[in-house]
């Protein structure tokens, strides 16, 4: 379930439409619009077929982390330890988290294959900055799964800083976990964990029912 709640994230926000497009594109049709490119792909790039890992980290670079804001999701899921962080750790707590995410997403890309994914109709007011986008993957022999996408409107467009896969926040889901290393090692102790997780690109967050 973990390997396909990553994919399904790599997925919705798989292709950058570029900066002045996406810039002004609502957040709903900017996520339908990259997910219909993205299948596309999926569709037509043997090398990532075929798993090559090179291709796969170039397209998670180049097309994927641009939809995020790091800085953002890092700082909620960190919590109330972020104020106690040094300016250098919280560099390098968003520096690692983003690595840890890169490396996890790019292991799961390949993994998507025969779902369609369905967007659900956005009704947002003309001065809303903060939304959910939502939407849900549809599987051959199995139950649909909502996404709900949190997204916020910045100067260079709407990003997402937050992702709920069947009501489960991935921030909040983290949170728990960075709260318990921190109590036990302590910032630089996550740090180093996150590193270390990132080299064997797994993500170990916290553990939930029926997982």
């Amino acid at each position: 379930m973990l390997r396909t709640f990553f994919s399904l994230l790599a997925l919705m926000l798989g292709l950058n439409t570029g900066p002045a497009l996406a810039a002004d594109m609502p957040p709903d049709v900017l996520a339908r619009t990259t997910t219909q490119e993205v299948l596309a792909i999926l569709k037509q790039d043997k090398d990532i077929q075929s798993g090559n890992q090179s291709r796969v980290y170039q397209l998670v670079e180049a097309k994927i982390l641009p939809n995020f804001d790091f800085n953002r999701m890092t700082q909620l899921a960190v919590g109330k330890h972020w104020p106690r962080a040094t300016a250098k750790q919280k560099q390098e707590l968003v520096t690692e988290f983003r690595n840890l995410l890169v490396r996890t997403y790019s292991s799961s890309l390949t993994a998507f294959t025969n779902q369609t994914v369905e967007f659900k109709p956005l009704a947002m007011k003309p001065d809303e900055t903060d939304v959910t986008v939502r939407s849900e993957i549809r599987q051959p022999g199995g139950q649909p799964i909502p996404i709900d996408y949190s997204m916020y409107k910045t100067a260079f467009g709407w990003k997402v800083y937050d992702v709920a896969i069947d009501g489960v926040s991935l921030v909040t889901n983290y949170r728990a976990s960075f709260s318990s290393t921190i109590r036990q090692n302590g910032i630089d102790g996550l740090i180093k964990t996150l590193a270390a997780q990132s080299e064997r690109g797994t993500s170990k967050p916290a553990p939930r029912p029926g997982l």
